[in-house]
């Protein structure tokens, strides 16, 4: 299946996605932090990140936004996946480039469609 890389601080969060990712058949890569994620996206090049926004160094707007503005990585879906529910956090992230918001605790079912969406594409 896919190959998706999951862009979180919280090893916890990271756990718990990884979880979830592979059960539904799909290889997981991971980053501890934005700067790692947009590290990671270039030399791998996932079929599609799943990126947290609350994370030290370069948030994960940040990242979203260096990740699909690059022409080497600006084919990868971005699908936020955060704490942060307000319709401007998922206005901004649109703006920076993510494919898809979700909201955590994150609901296995809805986070496995929003990637079968992207991955349909």
């Amino acid at each position: 299946m896919a190959r998706i890389l999951i862009v979180d601080d919280s090893p916890t969060q990271t756990l718990s996605l990884a979880k979830i990712v592979k059960k539904h058949g799909h290889e997981t890569l991971t980053a501890k932090d934005g700067v790692e994620g947009v590290e990671v996206a270039k030399a791998e090049l996932p079929d599609l990140i799943l990126m947290d926004v609350v994370m030290p160094n370069i948030n994960g707007f940040q990242a979203t936004r260096q990740i699909t503005k690059n022409p080497s990585t600006s084919h990868i879906p971005v699908i936020i996946v955060t704490t942060k529910d307000q319709e401007t956090d998922r206005i901004w992230g649109a703006r920076q480039g993510a494919k898809g918001y979700v909201t955590k605790p994150v609901d296995e079912e809805t986070l496995i469609e929003t990637i079968k969406k992207f991955l349909a594409k």
